[in-house]
């Protein structure tokens, strides 16, 4: 699981932590693969309790000593438990505890220094990210009188570096004119969608001849060479934005030339990165019936090895060659794309046990339905809701005394599901009501 380039721990007084931690990762391993029974909390908190015990002697062990100077393998195996935990706060439905946002935290890194590396990106990508740091931070703050402020230090760290990866992206941006901001963004769909017509199963060039007329038609709207405003004044950042066209050209120019095909010397790594990208994908399209969150943590084991694997940046064949730009290009947009998907399910995660994310769904569904039926301009008589109330009816009778059961256990996120049950009715309640309503004017 770790790099082989990875040091020992130095100090004798390391090692047993790490031979500790080695047990308790393992510990956390078996729990996450264990899809015989639900995972509950009380299997997870006293494997968390372990790892914030061994962070406590780790700390006073170096804090006389120069951090950047001691990652080793011990910070290694500590960052899986830690990831581990993470998403097994998600799995039992403890969103909302400080736990939780490590994996977050860490995944959100990854993205910007993505983006960072990337040179691309649009102020859309960067919302997205700054709402989920203030959330995060919200977290920490509720988290402060219940969890160790060992964490809370490490937790708060990863966010401030993220946020100042964060403000220097929004720096980049603060150089574009408002009547460019759209068009930049056009550029970074293009650009992507052009990676994305690069990695396909069957290669389409005309779904690449299609983007380069879409850049033809932008360059058509330049004067001289240079972009201007309504008011015929030269626009500022344009700049950017001609070097991103130029970059769009290029790019799809370099993908017509290769046809989908990969220098063969990056083969093995291309195929395992569209894969990992492929599950991913399908993931994010069945998650709330199929993901378990712990399921998570291969994939981004599997991705950082990869991406730690690179030297300079750069991917390197067996014979320490890089890789030609095609080559790189394709596989660092595969990286970050799932870096992006597992993003998505994770902030897509409901503050839900996955022993009840069953009935959630259920309700979920339900919900939906009934809001297109509201849309859609209600029923005509009562009768048209009975499926809907019989459904309703039969999971509020799983109900015991207010709440879900499964077997002895309550599971966490009652107050979700009580909350989307209540909805559903008040729905419900509203359309038979408006019939009702229509009777009553109607003189029936």
């Amino acid at each position: 699981m770790e790099s082989p380039a990875v040091p020992v721990p130095l100090d004798p007084r390391e090692q047993p932590i790490l031979e500790q931690l080695l047990r308790t990762r393992d510990a956390l391993l078996l729990l996450k693969q264990d899809k015989s029974s639900y995972i509950k909390s009380r299997d997870v908190l006293p494997l968390y309790e372990e790892v914030i015990g061994r962070v406590e002697t780790l700390n006073s062990i170096r804090k006389e000593r120069d951090r950047r100077l001691t990652y080793n393998r011990l910070d290694y195996v500590l960052d899986d438990c830690f990831q581990l935990i993470s998403l097994l706060f998600l799995t039992v439905g403890r969103n909302n505890e400080a736990p939780a946002t490590y994996s977050l935290a860490t995944t959100v890194q990854r993205l910007l220094d993505h983006l960072q590396e990337a040179g691309f990106f649009s102020a859309k990508d960067l919302e997205s990210i700054a709402k989920t740091l203030d959330n995060m931070r919200e977290v920490l703050e509720h988290g402060k009188e219940t969890h160790s402020p060992h964490l809370l230090i490490l937790l708060e760290s990863r966010i401030e570096q993220c946020q100042i990866s964060l403000d220097n992206l929004h720096k980049s941006l603060e150089l574009l004119a408002p009547d460019l901001v759209s068009l930049h963004e056009t550029l970074v769909s293009i650009l992507r969608s052009t990676s994305a017509a690069n990695t396909r199963s069957k290669f389409s060039a005309s779904e690449v001849l299609e983007l380069q007329e879409r850049l033809r038609e932008i360059q058509i709207h330049t004067e001289d060479g240079k972009i201007v405003g309504s008011d015929g004044q030269v626009l500022s950042g344009q700049e950017v934005v001609k070097t991103l066209w130029d970059r769009c050209w290029r790019w799809t120019e370099i993908v017509l030339e290769r046809k989908g095909q990969i220098d063969e010397r990056f083969q093995e790594q291309y195929s395992r990165l569209l894969e990992i990208k492929n599950q991913l994908e399908r993931l994010s399209m069945t998650q709330a019936w199929s993901l378990r969150e712990t399921d998570l943590f291969q994939f981004q084991r599997k991705l950082d090895r990869i991406d730690e694997a690179r030297v300079n940046g750069n991917f390197i064949d067996a014979t320490g060659q890089a890789a030609d730009l095609h080559a790189q290009r394709t596989l660092l947009y595969l990286i970050r794309r799932s870096y992006a998907y597992i993003y998505a399910l994770l902030i897509a995660s409901e503050p839900v046990s996955e022993a009840l994310l069953p009935i959630y769904n259920q309700l979920q569904t339900l919900r939906r339905c009934l809001l297109e039926v509201k849309d859609s301009g209600g029923v005509s008589n009562a009768r048209e809701l009975y499926p809907y109330s019989m459904k309703l009816n039969s999971i509020d009778n799983m109900r015991v005394d207010g709440k879900f059961y499964i077997g002895n256990d309550i599971p966490e996120g009652q107050g979700s599901v009580n909350a989307l049950l209540a909805e559903c009715y008040e729905i419900a309640y509203e359309l038979r009501a408006a019939v009702d309503e229509d009777k009553a004017d109607r003189g029936d």
